[in-house]
C-alpha cells in the first residue's frame, strides 16, 4: 500500500528523480560546516517553543491587579502582556524552561548565523556562483536582529519597555518623515495607546517569521542546486565534492546533531538563568533600571548610541538629533550595506570572475581577512561600549572618561586591526613560500657541543590539504656517519 501510494504521487509530481538527485548530494566532511546546522536547529526550537508561548502570552498593554503567584507582586496593577509572562514562568508547567529555551534559542541562533557568515567571508564561500545564498544569509542575519528586539519588547517589562522607548527615539529621528512614522507605528506620542505590543507580537510571530522562513528555504535550495564548497585537499577539484551523501551517512549525523543542539539549548533553559522580567518590575516611562544591556546582538547598536556625542543638526525649521540618528540609522545602514555588496566590490578590485567551488584560507586572502578583521573589532569595540556604565563603576574612573577611550578605539583598534592581521598572513605566506610546504628542520648536537642544523624532506598537508603522507626522515638517515656513533647526540624537530 506504500508502494502503491508513492508511485501514485510521483506519476502526478514527478518526485522520484528530485528526491534521488536530494538523497545522492555530497557533503564535505568538516566541523565549520556544522555551523550553519547550528541555525537551523537552533531556529527550528524557536519555532517550537514559540508556538508553546503563544498559547499563553496575552499581548495587550491593558492594566490589570495582579495575582498570581509571585508573592512580591501580587496586588500591583501591571499589564497584561506583564501579567501573562510572570504567570507564564511561575504558573504554567514547564513555563519557564520553555520561555528560557526560545531566549536562549534566539541567542544561539543569531550567533550561529554570525559565526557561520564569518565562516563564510574569510574562506570566500560568497564567491561566484553564491553571492545571492550571502545576501540571503545577510537579510536572514538583519530580519534576526529586528525579530529578536521585537521578541524581547513584548513582555513590558522596565528592560524591554526601555528598549521600545529607545526605538521610538530612533524612528522618530529620521529626517522629514520621523515624526509621522513613529506616531503611526506607536498609534500616538510615546507611549502611544496600547497598540505597539500588539503590533509587535503579530510582526514577531506571523510575518518575521514568515520571512525567515522563505530566506532559509532559498538558501536550502540554492544550497542543494548549487555545488557545496569545500577545502582544498587530496582528490578536491573545483568540479567535485569529496564527502558524505546525505543518505545515510549525512541525515544520520546531522539528525544527531538536531538532538544535541535541543539538548544544550534546553539544559541552558533549565540551569542558565536569562531575563528575569519578575526582578526587573512593569515597565513604567520615569523609570529606569542602572547597569542594563540589552541581548548581545544589540549590544553594538547600543554602544555606538553611547559613545556618540551630543551633536544635533538645526536648519530649514528642522532638528535632525545626529546622536541618535547617526549610529542608529546610518551607522548599521553602511555596515550591512557592506555586508551586502561584499562579493561584488571584491569581485570588482580583484578582476575574478571565474566560478569558485574550493575555499581559500585565510592567510592566501590578506587584504580581505585584514579587512575582515577590521570589522570583527569595530563591532567588538561598539559591543564593548555598551557596558561604559559598568566598566566606569567596576575601575572606579569618570564615565566621561570611559567615553572618550572608546570613541578613539572605535578608531584606532580596526585600523591596527588590519595592519598587524595583513603582516600576519603576508609573514604566513612568506614562511611556506607563498603556497610551498615547510621544510621539517632537524637540530644536531654532536658531542663535542656543536649544532649542525639538516633540512627534511616537506611536511605532509598544510592548513586544509590532505597530501600524501611523505616520511619525515628519520635519525639514521640524516645523522652524517661521523657523528652517528657519537654519544650525547640528540634531535630537535620543529
Amino acid at each position: 500500500m506504500i508502494d502503491k501510494s508513492l508511485r501514485w504521487v510521483d506519476d502526478r509530481l514527478g518526485i522520484a528523480k528530485g528526491g534521488r538527485t536530494f538523497l545522492d548530494k555530497i557533503f564535505p566532511d568538516h566541523w565549520s560546516f556544522m555551523l550553519g546546522e547550528i541555525a537551523l536547529y537552533s531556529f527550528v526550537v524557536l519555532m517550537v517553543t514559540g508556538v508553546f508561548l503563544t498559547l499563553y502570552y496575552v499581548p495587550s498593554a491593558h492594566e490589570i491587579v495582579y495575582h498570581g503567584s509571585y508573592i512580591p507582586l501580587r496586588g500591583q496593577k501591571v499589564s497584561e502582556a506583564y501579567s501573562s509572562t510572570v504567570g507564564l514562568s511561575f504558573d504554567v508547567k514547564s513555563g519557564l524552561l520553555m520561555r528560557q529555551a526560545h531566549h536562549w534559542a534566539a541567542d544561539i541562533f543569531l550567533g550561529s548565523i554570525a559565526v557561520h557568515m564569518a565562516r563564510v567571508f574569510f574562506t570566500g564561500a560568497f564567491r561566484k556562483p553564491r553571492e545571492l545564498n550571502w545576501i540571503v544569509g545577510v537579510s536572514m542575519l538583519m530580519l534576526g536582529i529586528i525579530n529578536g528586539f521585537l521578541g524581547y519588547s513584548l513582555p513590558d517589562d522596565l528592560v524591554s519597555g526601555t528598549g521600545i522607548r529607545i526605538a521610538f527615539s530612533i524612528v522618530e529621528s529620521i529626517p522629514l518623515v520621523g515624526s509621522y512614522l513613529a506616531f503611526f507605528l506607536f498609534g500616538g506620542n510615546y507611549p502611544g495607546n496600547g497598540v505597539i505590543i500588539p503590533r509587535f507580537y503579530v510582526l514577531h510571530v506571523l510575518i518575521v517569521p514568515l520571512v525567515i522562513m522563505g530566506l532559509l528555504g532559498a538558501h536550502l535550495g540554492l544550497l542543494v542546486k548549487q555545488k557545496h564548497t569545500q577545502f582544498k585537499g587530496k582528490g578536491k577539484t573545483e568540479n567535485n565534492v569529496v564527502g558524505s551523501p546525505m543518505f545515510p551517512t549525512f541525515m544520520a549525523k546531522t539528525t544527531g546533531f538536531l538532538f544535541m543542539t535541543t539538548a544544550v539549548i534546553f539544559l541552558l533553559g533549565g540551569f542558565a538563568q536569562i531575563n528575569p522580567i519578575w526582578q526587573f518590575g512593569q515597565y513604567e516611562p520615569f523609570q529606569i533600571s542602572y547597569a542594563v544591556q540589552p541581548d548581545w546582538y544589540m549590544g553594538w547598536l547600543d554602544g555606538a548610541a553611547r559613545i556618540m556625542p551630543s551633536w544635533e543638526f538645526v536648519g530649514w525649521g528642522h532638528t535632525i538629533p545626529l546622536e541618535i540618528f547617526l549610529p542608529a540609522i546610518i551607522f548599521p545602514g553602511i555596515i550591512f550595506n557592506i555586508f551586502v555588496f561584499w562579493p561584488f566590490i571584491e569581485s570588482h578590485h580583484t578582476k575574478d570572475l571565474a566560478y569558485h567551488n574550493l575555499l581559500d584560507r585565510p592567510r592566501d586572502r590578506p587584504k580581505r581577512t585584514a579587512a575582515g578583521a577590521a570589522m570583527l573589532s569595530l563591532l567588538f569595540m561598539t559591543f564593548s561600549a555598551s557596558s561604559t556604565d559598568v566598566m566606569a563603576n567596576f575601575f572606579q574612573v569618570p564615565l566621561k572618561d570611559v567615553l572618550w577611550f572608546f570613541r578613539f578605539a572605535v578608531i584606532i583598534v580596526p585600523i591596527v586591526a588590519y595592519v598587524v592581521t595583513y603582516k600576519i598572513c603576508n609573514e604566513m605566506r612568506a614562511a611556506e613560500g607563498v603556497g610551498k610546504r615547510k621544510r621539517a628542520q632537524i637540530i644536531l648536537r654532536s658531542p663535542a657541543g656543536e649544532y649542525t642544523t639538516v633540512e627534511s624532506e616537506p611536511r605532509p598537508g598544510d592548513g586544509h590539504e590532505e597530501l600524501d603522507a611523505i616520511p619525515v626522515p628519520t635519525y639514521i638517515d640524516l645523522v652524517p656517519p661521523e657523528l652517528a656513533t657519537g654519544a650525547g647526540v640528540r634531535r630537535v624537530i620543529r
